[in-house]
């Protein structure tokens, strides 16, 4: 597996029937290999799809169940029926289990979390497969491994180009605009394309993401229309940042909330929309109201769920929570009103942890009897 890189053991609070190998996420993929009550995941592989990185990715596996003298008779994949590493274990002809992406992420927080209370956790990253097929990445889960709810999300809306709008913010935040009814003066589609699929519905994704409304926040604030690398707009939002400012002066409420059809609360990000045009304010104020708007709604989301639902712990997780700011706002937030709020400690809120994330939620389906 590389000279100087060692997996990390994990003991797990639920033990696996038998031995499972986790394949993880399509990308910052790591791979899990769990029996009885330990769990080994990966050094980091990377990002998967092409020939080479499959190649290495078959490779740590075999030299990780070497390593460990042990052998998988069960697999774990993502539910995103087009992953590469979930193309690959539902050809390997062994018991294959299919977790959602954000249950995941749930999951490997919740294993660092108190057991035997029901939990809460926020799951904010870019898209994910999600359940109800579309693109989540903005989610509240209540409950515990094995048995989450999806009890609160972000509005939906369409990103017109699919996978694209990764690569090109300026799509998220062209359909915020389109979808609240607001002029862009400066949406990069003059010939008006990208708008005109987006009205018939042409390749675009309904998604939930977190992800994608920093990637929308970074190109309204005129930051990053066009990315160059993964990440590009919600980094160069934190970095404008004052590390020196009152990040709780700023002037920001929580997102409204409304219950949808199927009682899932939704967070409205409309109301984000012309302020962060608003070129009389600096692009540091916008990205301080930004921040501070999502973190405050992190509050929002638990304090209304809290009236009917019995929580005993509250975290968050995702890619989304790299960023330190909206990390610490929120904790800070929430401590300041008596509630601890988790975040990942032994492995990263990103991707990275997902193949870890699988296996507590196999040991807890297996528990169970799923």
């Amino acid at each position: 597996m590389g000279r100087g890189c060692a997996p990390v053991e994990l003991q797990l609070a639920e033990p696996v029937a038998r031995p499972v190998l986790a394949v993880g996420a399509h990308m910052k993929n790591s791979i899990a290999l769990a029996w009885e009550d330990r769990c080994v995941v990966s050094p980091h592989i990377g990002e998967m799809g092409s020939e080479r990185s499959m190649e290495i990715f078959e490779q740590v596996v075999a030299d990780l169940q070497a390593l460990y003298g042990v052998r998988a008779e069960a697999l774990v994949c993502d539910a995103h029926p087009g992953y590469a590493t979930a193309r690959w274990a539902r050809k390997r002809g062994m018991p294959v289990t299919e977790v959602l992406h954000h249950h995941a992420h749930a999951s490997a927080l919740a294993a660092e979390m108190p057991a035997g209370v029901p939990l809460l956790v926020f799951a904010w990253d870019g898209v994910g497969y999600g359940g109800d097929g579309t693109l989540w990445g903005g989610e509240a889960f209540l409950g515990r491994p094995g048995r989450w709810r999806r009890v609160a999300s972000f509005r939906p809306f369409r990103l017109p180009g699919g996978e694209r709008a990764g690569r090109e913010p300026w799509r998220s935040a062209a359909a915020l605009c389109w979808e609240s009814g607001i002029e862009w003066p400066d949406c990069p589609d003059p010939r008006g394309l990208a708008r005109g699929a987006w009205e018939r519905d042409l390749n675009t994704p309904t998604t939930s993401a977190v992800g994608r409304l920093f990637d929308a926040a970074a190109a309204l604030a005129g930051l990053c229309l066009h990315a160059s690398y993964e990440g590009e707009g919600p980094m160069r939002l934190e970095a404008m940042l004052q590390d020196d400012a009152d990040a709780s002066g700023a002037v920001a409420t929580a997102l409204p909330l409304l219950a949808d059809a199927d009682g899932i609360l939704r967070a409205d990000w409309a109301p984000l929309v012309v302020p962060l045009m608003d070129a009389s304010r600096t692009v540091a104020e916008r990205a301080e109201l930004f921040h501070e708007t999502l973190a405050l709604t992190a509050w929002g989301v638990y304090s209304a769920l809290r009236e009917h639902h019995a929580i005993g712990a509250v975290g968050a997780t995702g890619g989304v929570l790299q960023n330190r700011r909206l990390a610490d706002r929120m904790q800070a937030i929430f401590a300041d009103r008596g509630i601890p709020l988790a975040l990942p400690a032994r492995l990263p809120a990103n991707d990275a942890c997902i193949a870890f994330g699988q296996v507590v939620e196999q040991a807890a389906l297996e528990a169970q009897g799923g």
